[in-house]
């Protein structure tokens, strides 16, 4: 598609940098507003210092397909700031509706009428951030750095399968040793310092590959072997709270945690729901 050079100041004088400028912020200036009535959802995030790289190479090589290394970064530059792909490649039709509209009108972006070729430069530099980052996330909960319950459950999926090639209960072999904290009287600070501390505790008691979790706002979980150590774990544990939240004066006054061997069902699917029923403890 081609776009409108800039007009020159006079008969064939070579525009001026600051014609130029104009002529980019306009053309910038039009394709947010195109972006904006698409559905582009928070006008504040959608100037990047790659919109400008598109616009330039736009006007400098006069065709929008020639801008495909600029449309990649930009792409890549949606996906790491959030943007979903739906979300991306409406942007990209907003921008090459605009250029196909010779005014200043009010135009209609077209995902279906865009160049296939810029759909698919723009979809796959979207996807190699966005898969990059689905790979690299850790299931941990912000708070407590912990993992989460989903992560419990995928371990709770491999104890079960263990368990049925063993032809055993998987209750014969592991038990879940939850922790939950009353914070109904605490606020604020002291409420996240409580949920910090007793995850600290378990990461010190449970310190030799025991899978240990964060099920809800108040409750976090091992599951442990069962075995001889179960009690000797308990008994360490209820120490390590108590010394981490002794020394807290509003953590102190909520009573002492509820340190609870919680025995695992009879199906993977039935321990889910309980991981569930926990949480809302």
């Amino acid at each position: 598609m081609d776009v409108p050079a800039a007009r020159p100041g006079s008969g064939d004088t070579p525009p001026t940098q600051a014609e130029r400028d104009a002529s980019l912020r306009a053309l910038r200036a039009r394709w947010r507003t195109a972006s904006l009535a698409a559905g582009w959802r928070f006008p504040s995030d959608w100037a990047l210092p790659e919109v400008d790289a598109v616009c330039a190479a736009v006007m400098a090589k006069g065709r929008v397909e020639a801008a495909e290394t600029a449309l990649a970064g930009l792409a890549r530059a949606r996906a790491a700031a959030g943007a979903g792909l739906a979300e991306t490649l409406a942007d990209l039709a907003a921008l090459h509706a605009v250029l196909g509209h010779g005014g200043d009108g009010f135009v209609s972006p077209d995902v279906d009428a865009t160049p296939a070729r810029l759909l698919r430069t723009t979809a796959l530099a979207w996807a190699d951030v966005a898969t990059d980052q689905l790979v690299h996330t850790e299931v941990t909960d912000p708070l407590t750095g912990l993992p989460t319950a989903a992560y419990l459950r995928t371990r709770l999926a491999e104890v079960y399968r263990a368990a049925e090639a063993r032809e055993r209960p998987a209750a014969e072999d592991h038990v879940l040793l939850v922790v939950s904290l009353d914070l109904a009287a605490v606020a604020g600070f002291a409420r996240l310092t409580g949920m910090i501390l007793v995850a600290d505790a378990l990461r010190t008691v449970f310190d030799s590959g025991q899978s240990v979790a964060s099920l809800g706002p108040s409750v976090v979980a091992a599951l442990v072997p069962k075995d001889e150590r179960v009690a000797s774990h308990g008994v360490a544990l209820r120490r390590a709270l108590h010394e981490r939240l002794s020394v807290d004066a509003q953590l102190a006054d909520v009573g002492k945690p509820r340190v609870s061997a919680v025995r695992l069902p009879a199906t993977h699917e039935l321990a889910c729901d309980l991981l569930a029923q926990l949480a809302r403890a």
